[in-house]
């Protein structure tokens, strides 16, 4: 696959929206769902897109892994590897200085350009930053074990920032011949003699018919995270996405955020898009197996009109260190989920254990005192 690849000498996609009143940068506002001015409060709406554009296209994979996609499906973008945590962030030919803003490394950004697919739709934030920072502050403050001064540093803390994070969705027709045996249980009634007392003793039998035959099914969005610069674990946890919220791609609505840039490539997204297909279709099978247990010897799945698409979903992150360590929380920027890493605090910990062994004690003083 032939993207990402170094390309330092096509014109890099650079996208600016000033504003008409005062000159400074517009950003995209969720809650009014238009480009806001936050120097002078200028409002922006966005405009409709033609009728050619406004529907989210699916691409030929076949066609992607050999390389024989219209160079208009890519683009060239000015891209940071963080060296910690390897997440691939673009940014404007503005910026030259910052920070990941997945694991708080201080970074200085490379110059270098990349060509890369471009994203065909992304759902746009919808959520305001108050809102995700205040979903996080109560998602910490029900973790009682949390310390205080991690808790009290996220509430006062500094503003989160809002990642458009890159996936891969597939579709793909399936039809699937198969083999296997159907297992029909049947239950027998015997009479055994225990220390000399006759019972009847129940024990099951499990008759095997070799049974083979055909499923298909059809798969519309098979959803793959395309990024490394967050545990698989949370953005999993922040599921479900509304997919049927996905606009056409327009770089308006990333206007004030971040985008992540994929480091999943297609060909290994697919691979694991290919595995919870194989998943689906052995549930599949098993359910047309039928009877009471099911082995399945073979599967033989051919595949048909695998198509796919880059998108982009909003997440809000923060990433703050306390004592020496980096503790890393998500919120779905549509609905609002928290997921994050859990921090401990010691002396916490201990209390807890230390009042649950007092109370013990004074639970076996006080049984040993009625005694």
């Amino acid at each position: 696959m032939a993207y990402p690849r170094e390309d330092a000498q096509a014109p890099l996609e650079e996208h600016r929206f000033p504003c008409d009143q005062c000159g400074a940068d517009l950003r995209f506002d969720p809650e009014r769902n238009q480009l806001t001015c936050d120097h002078c409060g200028f409002h922006q709406p966005i405009d409709d897109q033609p009728a050619a554009l406004s529907v989210i296209r699916e691409l030929d994979l076949k066609r992607a892994l050999s390389q024989q996609l219209p160079e208009t499906e890519s683009e060239v973008t000015r891209v940071l590897t963080c060296p910690n945590c390897a997440a691939l962030i673009e940014f404007d030919g503005s910026t030259h200085a910052s920070e990941c803003p997945f694991c708080a490394t201080p970074v200085v950004t490379d110059t270098g350009a990349h060509r890369r697919l471009k994203p065909k739709g992304l759902a746009p934030f919808e959520i305001e930053e108050r809102e995700a920072h205040k979903a996080m502050t109560l998602w910490l403050g029900r973790l009682w074990f949390a310390p205080n001064g991690l808790r009290e540093y996220a509430r006062k803390g500094r503003r989160m920032s809002g990642i458009y994070v890159p996936y891969w969705t597939f579709d793909a027709d399936t039809k699937t011949r198969y083999s296997g045996q159907r297992g029909t249980v049947h239950e027998r009634v015997r009479t055994v003699t225990v220390n000399g007392e006759r019972r009847q003793k129940r024990t099951q039998h499990v008759r095997w018919n070799s049974v083979s035959g055909r499923v298909a099914r059809f798969f519309d969005d098979v959803l793959v995270l395309a990024s490394q610069g967050l545990p698989k674990k949370y953005t999993d946890a922040l599921e479900p996405w509304d997919l049927s919220r996905l606009e056409p791609y327009r770089p308006e609505y990333l206007a004030g955020f971040q985008a992540e840039g994929y480091t999943v490539d297609l060909e290994q997204g697919f691979s694991e898009a290919r595995d919870y297909m194989n998943r689906i279709i052995l549930r599949d099978v098993k359910f047309d197996i039928g009877g009471d247990r099911q082995r399945v010897s073979s599967m033989d799945t051919k595949m048909s009109d695998v198509t796919f698409k880059h998108i982009l979903l909003p997440v809000w992150l923060a990433a703050y260190k306390y004592r020496g360590k980096t503790y890393r929380f998500v919120v779905n920027g549509q609905n609002g989920r928290v997921q994050g890493e859990r921090p401990y605090s010691v002396w916490k910990i201990t209390f807890a254990i230390v009042l649950g062994l007092i109370a013990a004690a004074v639970v076996g003083y006080l049984s040993a005192q009625s005694q």
